[in-house]
């Protein structure tokens, strides 16, 4: 992660990746991207199912590895936009599956493995890095960090929820 604003909390179990991440939920906006990055099996679907169900998503929300974008609706119609792009070899096949335009869409954008394409990723996007606990493996260090201005003014509005018990780096 480079210099900026970088915050990171621990978690214990799935479900309080779940609630950590339900607590960004209210302050997502069109156009927010988020990138998440970590081991297989580390929680980047966890966190965005914690999101979806904050946003009451109805149904249930999967790991887009094999679809590699699958698309919902928060119950007020707010688009959201879940990338896997870790089966993708070629940053040029993100033409193929409509990604630019989505990125700059009427919703928010989780993106898993986006760190595969780097020159790719927009200009303003919240980076998050999910890492699994060497001597426990429940347990999840979650670092996030701002790129840009508008992810900048995210993040900080999220670490001042009570809620999300974040920690300033």
């Amino acid at each position: 992660m480079t210099n900026g604003l970088t915050y990171s909390r621990k978690t214990t179990s799935a479900e309080t990746t779940k609630q950590l991440a339900a607590t960004i939920a209210p302050y997502l906006k069109a156009g927010d991207v988020l990138v998440l990055s970590g081991h297989l099996g580390a929680g980047k679907t966890q966190f965005v199912q914690g999101v979806a169900q904050a946003l009451g998503v109805p149904g249930s929300v999967t790991s887009p590895t094999f679809n590699i974008l699958l698309n919902y609706e928060s119950k007020d119609g707010f688009p959201l936009y879940h990338f896997d792009l870790y089966r993708l070899d070629h940053e040029n096949q993100l033409e193929d599956i409509g990604y630019y335009e989505i990125v700059d869409g009427p919703g928010a954008t989780f993106i898993e493995w986006g760190e595969k394409f780097p020159t790719a990723l927009p200009y303003d996007y919240l980076e998050i890095v999910i890492e699994v606990d060497d001597d426990d493996a429940f347990q999840r260090c979650i670092k996030v960090h701002a790129n840009g201005e508008r992810s900048r003014r995210l993040l900080f509005v999220w670490a001042q929820d009570s809620k999300s018990r974040l920690v300033k780096k």
